[in-house]
């Protein structure tokens, strides 16, 4: 087990004197600030090394290439056996449980010993393994290797102390299942066949023991010889020589007849008075030609023949389809007296089984359903109803029905959130299905008194968004929902939007959700964002839209006609909040020539629609394109349901969005968001070519603060794994275009199904560093490798500052800030995390008719790599939440006499006003190193460097046992500390 290394610790050990002394810990101006004495930072720290482990608690899914199926009648538990050597064991739900062989070889065969908890495994090396299902954590208890013979087909009666085995040289062998020694009585191929037969029937393909006496064995050979072997007598009662290779066989409960499925689709009926010739023979699916012929038809891979007291028999058997039916999906054939059913499967059948009322062999089968494993799910079909419907299965089979590409894990959820969730999402689950209870019920299980209720979101290529309950061993999907319904279906060949629409248009990026206010937003690749509130009643609605333009040409977005009303507010305009709201009453200026083909991807539904209970599209916010180009992907999304306010960025700038007056509060680029609090040097922009960065940063000085920016690059690419990546998803270069330009114009960048980008879609890694100006065109271009190497220490004019992590939340946005105000914290792609200080009107009634207002920018931290993540803490080293809005129903019917209000909740720093003064800590991390910085002064008081040799792909400050840390996951896995590289901790507090 791998334990997380310690690698940053004792707050209070560290001497802020000489840790804000180190040039690499000022603060963001560069300049050190003073700083508090330690008696005023006063961390106790509780956690240890030996508080973290990783091990595996479970696995969630259909297994990976499944292989076998058993099941247990009696304790009601089926097992499935997988190509690695995995064993799932599924009762009710709530009961799973993963074993893995040491091994790794494929699972051939798996017994039950019924009502006994245990298992037999027969895997591809040979070996059988006996499985103690009673404790805990199951457990092999005795192993058996076959070293000269390979293992084909194994059986174990009912309450029988022999398991008999077959193997590919036609012997059987039987083993002890108490010692799992072999006992010395072998069936030898060329005794169950007549000693004058030289030709060898081939491998074991079949094991049974007759139903009329438990003495009696019946051995059927690939060849499609049958023989009943005397146990007791040692000699064949009879020998069966069949023209048609046998691929199993299935017994009458009586013994007096069983059935044999053969490769060329027919099913042979023999009954024991006569064994000479079949009783019956037929072709299920084989009909008869103009030529009097039978058609030819597929092998039946496997028939069982069971019994019921009121009416005919159930032949259940998989393939025997005619050959000439091409690319018919695979199928189950249920014949029940006249009656055949053909039920078609999305994917090839792996094994079927059908449970039966009683375990014993010689009695009514009685058979109630079929368990049919493909080879990607797992189905069982309802036989008490005459439509054969299936069960809804209560499993996570296929978590990928649909690609998952975007995931988001929440714990300590509210405890409400996932019966309600739970309620909506029943009432919208599919019909058909059969209203019996699940038939797999076997085992136990309760709810411990540790669990907390925890959701995990996945985003999926089709845009379905799922929510599922983590807060048991099983992961139960709870609801879902479709992105793809509020917009109108994309036609082909219709207008330009249709060729700006890739193969998934609507698939999930990113989504940002509010557990206690139950606001809900999603991210998807077509440069829309769809904000979501909860209802549990239905409503007629109208969807709201928005259009915004983010670019980083200030000389495309700001010009003497479009002034008055265009979002972006230039740099004079950044230090007066009120001009800027002014000019942001309508986010869209008028269609010019310059954007008449700038429309956005997706069409949203213009007319009233009707929804369901559950989560319910409020706002739809989509990014035009620039010059008929397809508008840049969202990188970072934040949402605040106590400020009403939605904030996103690319790689062009930053959008603020007040979703509770449904205007565009601010759109500009993110070099403009700094201010009179920018770190560099700028110079004017060159018009050497069209269509350039607002600014772009000049070639610094030759000093520490250039040094910084210098490490601030995360490398072109990176070695994870001995493969050359790199932490960006596309490059976003205004002076290049992002999709290739063919016959069908430009299209959006495709990572392919299953592959989800990077929430951090933009990195300094990305950023173009240029030689000097003197350089020819040709040689900036090239530049980008050649300076990773270089003394260069200056950054390209076209350089994009992307947004990569937004956190609303209550902070100090400037140093003389002597109380906390709203602020949105902003990280970028350069290792810059600025704040924003914001004035919300507190009234309800203002709130929704005053504006909200922006300060100029206030703090400017820098860290070397692209910021992945914020948080707060207050001075103890306790986590501070974002203030929320309690959920509240806007399709309930209100009260007159008390008018519903919004209910806001804040958190301040801590209870003490003695450590409130204090201020907070702010700890921000990017792909290479964290800092914790004192608010409002800004000093840095921690500074870890990460990594070196890698990057960080996602950070959080989570809470453990009652105390915070900061966990990082590593793109390079394992690297030479193996402690240190694939998750690391850094911890703060009590």
């Amino acid at each position: 087990m791998r334990k997380f290394r310690k690698v940053l610790d004792g707050l209070t050990t560290s001497s802020p004197a000489s840790t804000l002394g180190s040039p690499s810990c000022g603060s963001g101006a560069g300049t050190p600030t003073a700083a508090p004495t330690p008696k005023e930072i006063d961390v106790q720290e509780t956690l240890q090394s030996e508080n973290f482990q990783l091990c595996k608690t479970v696995r969630h899914g259909f297994p990976n290439q499944p292989t076998a199926l058993a099941f247990d009648p009696v304790q009601k538990l089926l097992a499935i056996g997988s190509r690695s050597g995995g064993v799932r064991i599924l009762g009710r739900p709530g009961v799973d449980c993963y074993c893995q062989h040491d091994s790794g070889a494929a699972v051939l065969q798996l017994q039950f010993l019924i009502n006994e908890g245990a298992l037999v495994t027969a895997c591809a090396d040979d070996t059988l393994h006996l499985w103690n299902l009673r404790q805990r954590r199951p457990a092999i208890l005795h192993s058996l290797k076959f070293n000269r013979e390979r293992i084909t087909f194994c059986h174990l009666p009912f309450q029988s102390k022999w398991l008999y085995v077959g193997t590919e040289r036609g012997n059987t062998h039987i083993v002890n299942i108490e010692s799992f020694i072999l006992s010395g009585y072998v069936i030898m191929w060329n005794k169950a066949i007549e000693l004058a037969t030289k030709t060898h029937p081939g491998p074991v393909v079949h094991l049974s023991d007759s139903p009329k006496d438990e003495g009696k064995l019946l051995i059927g050979f690939e060849s499609g010889t049958i023989v009943q072997w005397d146990l007791r007598g040692k000699k064949a009662d009879f020998r069966i020589y069949y023209d048609e290779a046998i691929h199993s066989a299935s017994w009458h409960h009586e013994g007096k007849q069983f059935m044999c499925s053969h490769s060329d689709g027919s099913l042979t009926l023999w009954n024991l008075r006569n064994t000479t010739k079949p009783f019956q023979v037929t072709f299920p699916h084989g009909k008869i030609q103009k030529d009097g012929r039978k058609e030819s038809c597929k092998p039946i891979l496997k028939v069982e023949y069971k019994t019921t007291r009121n009416s005919e028999p159930f032949v259940i058997f998989s393939g025997g389809l005619s050959y000439d039916k091409a690319g018919r999906r695979p199928t189950l054939t249920i014949m029940h007296g006249k009656a055949i059913t053909v039920l078609e499967m999305d994917y090839p059948i792996v094994e079927f089984m059908a449970l039966c009322e009683t375990p014993y062999i010689n009695e009514v089968q009685e058979p109630y359903a079929v368990v049919v494993l493909l080879e990607k799910d797992l189905i069982v079909v309802d036989l008490t109803q005459n439509s054969f419907p299936i069960f809804e299965n209560p499993y996570p089979m296929d978590i990928h029905e649909s690609p998952v590409t975007c995931t988001a894990y929440f714990a300590d959820c509210p405890p409400d959130i996932i019966p309600i969730l739970y309620s909506i999402g029943a009432k919208h689950k599919k019909t058909g299905y059969s209203h019996k209870e699940w038939p797999i019920s076997g085992g136990t299980w309760t709810l411990g008194s540790h669990t907390y209720p925890e959701i995990i979101i996945t985003g999926h290529a089709d845009g379905t968004i799922k929510f599922w309950d983590a807060s048991a061993i099983t992961l139960q999907m709870l609801y879902k929902m479709k992105t793809s319904k509020v917009f109108e279906k994309p036609k082909p060949g219709e207008g330009r939007a249709a060729e700006l629409v890739e193969e998934d248009p609507f698939a999930v990026q990113m989504v940002s959700w509010c557990p206690q206010s139950r606001m809900f937003c999603v991210v998807g690749i077509s440069a829309h964002i769809i904000l979501y509130h909860f209802s549990k009643y239905e409503a007629n609605t109208q969807i709201e839209s928005l259009e915004v333009r983010l670019q980083c040409e200030s000389e495309d977005v700001i010009s003497p006609s479009e002034n008055e009303n265009d979002p972006c507010f230039s740099e004079s305009g950044s230090h007066s909040p009120q001009a800027h709201h002014q000019q942001s009453v309508s986010p869209v200026s008028g269609t010019t020539e310059g954007n008449k083909h700038s429309i956005p991807c997706l069409k949203v539904k213009d007319r009233m629609v009707r929804v369901p209970p559950g989560y319910q599209a409020e706002l739809v916010i989509q990014l035009q394109g620039i010059d008929g180009e397809p508008p840049q992907q969202i990188t970072s999304l934040d949402i605040n349901s106590a400020y009403g306010l939605l904030a996103f960025g690319n790689c062009n700038g930053l959008a603020v969005v007040d979703y509770l007056q449904k205007t565009v509060l601010l759109c500009m680029s993110t070099l403009d968001l700094y201010g009179a609090a920018d770190p560099y040097q700028r110079l004017t922009r060159s018009p050497r070519r069209h269509r350039q960065s607002t600014s772009g940063l000049t070639e610094l000085s030759d000093n520490q603060q250039s040094f910084d920016m210098e490490r601030s690059k995360s490398p072109t690419s990176d070695h994870v794994n001995g493969h050359c990546t790199s932490p960006t998803s596309q490059p976003c270069s205004a002076g290049k275009p992002r999709a290739q330009m063919g016959a069908e114009g430009p299209r959006l960048t495709r990572r392919g199904p299953g592959r989800p980008p990077f929430r951090k879609a933009q990195s300094a890694a990305c950023m173009e560093i240029s030689l000097p100006v003197s350089h020819t065109e040709e040689s900036r271009e090239n530049s980008f490798s050649r300076s990773r190497s270089s003394s260069v220490s200056s950054i390209d004019r076209d350089t994009k500052e992307a947004v990569t992590t937004l956190q609303f939340g209550e902070s100090y946005g400037r140093k003389s800030d002597a109380l906390t105000t709203p602020c949105l914290w902003v990280g970028t792609s350069l290792g810059i995390a600025l704040v924003i200080p914001m004035s919300i009107p507190t009234d309800q009634e203002e709130r929704m008719e005053e504006p909200v207002t922006f300060g100029p920018s206030g703090a400017v931290l820098m860290l070397k790599g692209s910021v992945l993540h914020l948080s707060f803490l207050d001075c103890s080293g306790t986590l501070i939440q974002s203030p929320y809005e309690v959920w509240r129903d806007i399709n309930a019917a209100e009260d007159p006499d008390r008018p519903r209000k919004r209910k806001l909740v804040h958190f301040s720093p801590s209870s003490s006003q003695e450590t409130y003064a204090d201020g907070h800590l702010a700890v921000v991390c990017s792909e290479k190193q964290a800092k914790v910085f004192l608010m409002p002064s800004q000093s840095c008081l921690f500074v870890h460097n990460i990594t070196e040799s890698s990057f960080v792909l996602r950070a959080d400050v989570v809470s453990v046992c009652n105390s915070v840390c900061l966990a990082c996951f590593c793109a390079n896995g394992h690297g030479k500390d193996n402690q240190s590289n694939t998750s690391k901790c850094m911890y703060f507090s009590q």
